[in-house]
């Protein structure tokens, strides 16, 4: 069991000098709100604006909503002091250069049985444990829109994981025909998400087992093992309201099929 202090190497003579911020939005329908503002690259701002003065200490080890009891690292800074203005308070902060590196990777289990948002460090910092180190950063945006999706096969994960809600309610109403790309080698595969299985099911599947049980993947993933996944990239050809019949859309997949030559030069086999 690896805690976050084993990762930081805070010194007990020093620990009086910390607390912690279990940052999430204030409004319980936006608690991603410095999630998003993180993946924004606007997260210091974000924090430095408080309504009182909440970092009376040296130091602040920020901690981000990422889903239910599970906290994104997302630095160690220091506190220059606060000014008053308009009923809050902005602090001057410095983002420290410890452990930069896994700013955005560390994922934290912590089940916080208070409400308080700014507790010290040494009230809990022995149970803050990490669950998870991602490859890199966590950094997926919001939804872009049905004909701008265009994201790797590690993002896409992240986004079923965490099930960030613009992707998933973007996704689960919609059926249509998607395409993905295999990087190391530009062969293709046309699939379609239609019934019941929407795209978000359907784009979940492969994230469960890498090949969404499609035969040509399936082989692809039995030759080449899991981690061939990373070469994955995905996008949507076509999106059909769920009024579209299913016919008509498997018609559609073929159509695209065709147009890309993927029965001849991709995974698909039918």
């Amino acid at each position: 069991m690896i805690t976050l202090n084993t990762i930081l190497g805070i010194d007990e003579k020093a620990i009086d000098k910390y607390k912690i911020h279990f940052a999430i939005g204030i409004k319980s329908n936006n608690r991603d709100e410095p999630l998003n503002a993180y993946r924004n690259n606007t997260f210091k701002e974000w924090q430095e604006c408080q309504s009182k003065k909440n970092f009376e200490l040296p130091f602040i080890i920020s901690l981000i909503y990422f889903r239910t009891d599970q906290w994104l690292f997302g630095g160690v800074y220091k506190s220059n002091g606060c000014t008053f203005k308009d009923g809050k308070f902005y602090y001057d902060t410095e983002l420290l250069d410890i452990q930069q590196d896994l700013i955005g990777r560390i994922v934290l289990s912590y089940k916080k049985p208070f409400r308080q948002s700014y507790p010290l460090l040494k009230t809990c910092y022995t149970n803050l444990v990490v669950a998870e180190i991602l490859e890199k950063p966590s950094m997926i945006g919001a939804f872009p829109g049905y004909n701008n999706v265009n994201i790797d096969y590690e993002d896409l994960k992240t986004i079923i994981r965490i099930e960030e809600p613009t992707w998933k309610n973007a996704l689960s109403i919609m059926k249509g025909v998607y395409l993905i790309v295999d990087k190391s080698n530009g062969r293709q595969y046309v699939g379609s998400a239609t019934g019941e299985n929407r795209l978000w099911s359907r784009w979940s599947d492969y994230i469960n087992n890498g090949h969404g049980n499609n035969i040509g993947l399936k082989e692809l993933i039995e030759e080449k093992g899991i981690d061939h996944t990373v070469n994955f990239k995905f996008s949507i050809l076509e999106i059909a309201g769920m009024n579209i019949a299913e016919d008509a859309i498997l018609e559609r997949e073929g159509f695209w099929k065709e147009v890309l030559l993927s029965r001849e030069f991709g995974y698909n086999n039918n």
